[in-house]
């Protein structure tokens, strides 16, 4: 990694003498006379160390160090200056300086203290970029999709995502709830904190409830000793609580108390607990008609529901199929170590006419399947389940070259793609069989 070293100092001959002495330690050095200069060679560059004098004609450099953080996070900033105070000196370690030194006292110091400076700095920049590859695996990036009912959804996401509103996403099974909601907490304040994830449909009320609130020592039989729930764990972040129809009401009633006010009582406690929580909550029902009919209360569903996002179907976004397709088509096959995979036009035609009634997880489902059993680059519908190509023979009206290409390709997979046998079990000729499999476009 370049290491490199921003100098912002008013007198150009100092500016130039101590530039000269920090480039013949072997570092990259920039160099800038006011502290805007200086801020755009920050923004252009990569800085891992600034030396800022404290004079500056256009701002204080005490002031500049907050900037110069906005801009470059990881980035250390030492300040000089002629007349050094303890108020300004405790001023630019509190917005965020490595160090405050007084010019003339800096002679011997100046070298250990960059080397030191940029020791963190690196360290830091290693932390920032690794955060960076996170938020980019899980922000809105990470949403598939070109077409309008996606991006209608993203839209209102990215909208609701800076605030610290409760969110209802609601949607079929399969359609990325959960990614969505990960993408708003990544979108966040909250975005360095937790983000913990439930799902409700995977416990009993009784263990839902210890799971969600914690328990005190003894509140029930092997009750050891004090557990934190999921909502202390989520404190100052984010907690998702998937399948939330599946909620009993008892629980529904603790629960609409922390949207209210943040507060709640472990199993087997007497005492408050308090928690700066967001709630982002996910369901496959209708929960106003299940309140309506008494399985949900009403009072929590208005109070998750203040901004909702329906996200839609695979089926409504058909467009969307083949991308997903081949995003997942490349990342199974890094997994399994094989190459990159082509689709072959009929292959590509029964994705896009089947009805995904498992969604996007489904798909991904199919495509790693698809991936393990392929014994070549491009993949054709033979591939494919049972139920796509009786999908394909339905759509085609029952047509005569239809049920003859499925049949020819499931004949073919019997026989392990070996051509002879192939035509020897349908009772054509090998030249026959190779201007059909030609004609039909199998590979």
């Amino acid at each position: 990694m370049q290491q490199s070293v921003l100098i912002i100092d008013d007198e150009k001959k100092i500016c130039s003498l101590l530039a000269r002495i920090i480039e013949l330690e072997g570092f990259t050095v920039f160099q800038a006379n006011t502290g805007k200069e200086g801020l755009k060679v920050l923004a252009a560059q990569e800085v891992h160390v600034v030396i800022s004098d404290v004079k500056l004609p256009d701002i204080n450099g005490v002031e500049l160090v907050k900037q110069i953080k906005e801009i470059k996070p990881y980035a250390e900033v030492i300040n000089l200056t002629a007349f050094g105070t303890i108020q300004d000196g405790v001023k630019a370690m509190r917005n965020g300086a490595f160090d405050y030194i007084t010019k003339g006292d800096d002679n011997d110091k100046i070298i250990p203290l960059v080397y030191k400076a940029m020791d963190k700095a690196k360290l830091q920049y290693r932390v920032f970029e690794l955060e960076s590859k996170i938020q980019k695996q899980y922000d809105f990036t990470a949403i598939l999709g070109q077409s309008k009912p996606i991006l209608a959804a993203i839209d209102l996401a990215r909208k609701v995502a800076p605030t610290d509103t409760t969110v209802l996403l609601l949607g079929e099974t399969g359609t990325g709830k959960e990614v969505f909601a990960q993408a708003i907490h990544f979108e966040s304040q909250r975005k360095v904190k937790p983000f913990v994830a439930l799902n409700c449909s995977g416990f009993n009320p009784d263990l839902l409830e210890s799971e969600l609130f914690g328990y005190k020592q003894g509140a029930f039989t092997g009750a050891q000793k004090d557990k934190k729930g999921l909502l202390q764990e989520a404190n100052e972040g984010t907690l998702f609580l998937d399948e939330i129809g599946e909620m009993n009401l008892d629980l529904q009633a603790k629960l609409l108390r922390v949207l209210e006010n943040q507060t709640f009582i472990k199993v087997g406690d007497t005492q408050t607990t308090k928690v700066n929580v967001r709630i982002i909550a996910a369901t496959n029902r209708d929960l106003k008609t299940e309140a309506e009919e008494g399985r949900f209360r009403l009072d929590l569903f208005y109070r998750l529901s203040v901004f909702s996002i329906e996200l839609p179907s695979l089926n409504e976004r058909k467009g969307d199929v083949l991308l997903i397709a081949k995003h997942y088509l490349k990342q199974f096959a890094a997994k399994v170590n094989k190459p990159d995979f082509t689709m072959d036009e009929q292959f590509s035609a029964n994705l896009q006419n089947h009805v995904w009634k498992g969604n996007i997880r489904e798909l991904k489902n199919v495509i790693e399947r698809v991936v393990i059993l392929s014994d070549g680059q491009i993949l054709n519908a033979s591939l494919l389940p049972y139920e796509f190509h009786h999908e394909a023979v339905e759509g085609d009206g029952m047509k005569m070259e239809t049920v003859e290409k499925m049949h020819i390709i499931k004949v073919l997979k019997y026989t392990g793609n070996n051509k002879t046998e192939t035509s020897r079990l349908l009772g054509i000729g090998l030249t026959t069989l190779y201007r059909k499999l030609e004609e039909y476009h199998i590979s």
